[in-house]
């Protein structure tokens, strides 16, 4: 049965205020950075309780990646809902495409990696949240193609995959990057246009 539509404005409400405080937090940061914007200062901006804030963020770390959820979903959804026939490495590299070199091309992402690089506590946050998403990833692989959970081709993939974003990251052009990454995992190093010195290892003698 549908949501009733009081459930709906409910989660309606519930939503803009999730995104009214991650705002709030990120306008803060860039203006004060993150150690010196307290939580209180977010919650004021925000126009909410501290209680509302942690309500919907645990930590003042997660008001920084407040897509973290829904980008762990989509990855998993790019792999389970592929159209009939896409192999799993062509649908991530349409997912790529379609969702990291636009977020990429946004004028706020440089201020944003910048804020994440220059603050050792969202450094470790990142780490660990890259780490949840390569487990995700590599385990709905692994579902996927039929193997063990733990498979370590799946896993490799997935944190290859997961690279991506950085390899491309500073080129001149972020989507040639990131057909040429996804080719070389879809064609091997062999085959790619290397070279047929970087191929094969000279024999001393």
């Amino acid at each position: 049965m549908p949501d009733s539509p009081a459930v709906g404005r409910r989660e309606r409400k519930k939503a803009a205020t999730r995104q009214a405080i991650a705002d709030a937090a990120l306008e803060l940061f860039m203006e004060h950075g993150f150690e010196r914007a307290s939580v209180r200062d977010i919650a004021e901006r925000a126009d909410v309780s501290t209680t509302t804030l942690f309500a919907h963020f645990p930590s003042k770390e997660a008001l920084v990646f407040d897509r973290e959820e829904d980008t762990e979903a989509r990855l998993v959804a790019a792999v389970r809902d592929r159209p009939a026939g896409q192999g799993v490495v062509e649908a991530l590299r349409a997912h790529a495409l379609e969702s990291w070199v636009s977020i990429a091309s946004d004028p706020r992402y440089q201020r944003f990696t910048a804020l994440v690089d220059q603050t050792p506590a969202l450094r470790t946050y990142a780490e660990r949240m890259w780490m949840r998403h390569a487990s995700a990833l590599g385990a709905v692989i692994a579902e996927e193609l039929g193997r063990e959970a733990d498979d370590v081709a799946c896993s490799a993939l997935a944190r290859f995959v997961l690279q991506v974003p950085t390899l491309a990251e500073g080129r001149p052009d972020r989507r040639a990057a990131v057909e040429t990454v996804f080719d070389l995992l879809i064609h091997g190093w062999q085959s790619s246009q290397l070279g047929s010195g970087d191929a094969t290892p000279r024999v001393p003698g």
